[in-house]
């Protein structure tokens, strides 16, 4: 099986938008549709048809696209079923422990409520992919808007399950400003620290921060990282839960 091929590329302010093309099958996914007309471009670019919409929540800058890529291509939209009504052109409604084919490739569905309260991100097991969209960032996650922070937390304790090889496709470029702050959650982590370098010198020179893996996300990211002792010191929580600490750490990113 040949293996599938990424398209990214930025779309409205700060989200990527990314084609997942199979080139055996001929089938090409958009996950989420932040705005058409990029992700028409990048297909024309790649001579690629859009057969499939998948949708990984319902905020407009993931579904603003949606109706006029189904018009101009005809394609299927698959998405959370516990968002269903607020999906645009939704053909097909999947919740968690779903999985479907996509060519030859498996495709499970993994629910992650705490940015919306149906979120959803697409796992392709045997391919080592995870589309995240705004549950899991590079060394961040998603505001809470719809659910609290225990299942944010309980959330992204799913997705730390995953292979440490999983490569990671996020919704939005926060990634510079993710850095900056989880310096000051974490700032005696010397792997963050050369990555946070990393990050200035890449954004300064224009170029995309993803994918990230979810063996680096462990190692640096502070929202996976809060039974670390060095973060529990740092934030004087020493004796609360995880699920507090995670719970400052979200507070303190809000007010960054």
């Amino acid at each position: 099986m040949k293996p599938l091929e990424i398209e990214v590329f930025s779309c409205r302010t700060d989200n990527y938008g990314v084609l997942v093309h199979d080139p055996e099958t001929g089938l090409t996914a958009s996950i989420d549709a932040p705005e058409a007309a990029p992700i028409l471009a990048a297909a024309a670019r790649r001579g690629w048809q859009i057969t499939h919409i998948f949708t990984t929540h319902h905020h407009t800058d993931h579904v603003e696209g949606n109706l006029a890529l189904k018009e101009q291509f005809g394609l299927e939209i698959i998405g959370p079923i516990n968002e269903a009504v607020a999906i645009p052109g939704l053909d097909r409604a999947v919740g968690d422990g779903d999985s479907f084919e996509f060519g030859g490739h498996t495709v499970n569905v993994i629910e992650t409520p705490g940015h919306t309260a149906g979120h959803i991100c697409y796992h392709f097991e045997d391919d080592k992919l995870l589309f995240s969209a705004d549950t899991l960032f590079a060394l961040g996650c998603g505001r809470l808007f719809e659910r609290p922070a225990a299942d944010m937390w309980a959330s992204l304790q799913k997705l730390a399950t995953l292979p440490d090889e999983t490569a990671i496709y996020f919704g939005h470029e926060y990634t510079l400003s993710n850095a900056r702050f989880a310096l000051t959650i974490d700032p005696d982590n010397e792997r963050l620290k050369s990555r946070a370098a990393d990050i200035e010198t890449m954004r300064a020179e224009g170029k995309f921060t993803i994918p990230t893996t979810l063996a680096l996300e462990k190692e640096t990211n502070p929202f996976l990282r809060a039974a670390d002792p060095s973060i529990r010191r740092n934030l004087l929580m020493e004796s609360r839960s995880n699920e507090e600490v995670f719970t400052e750490i979200r507070k303190r990113k809000d007010n960054f």
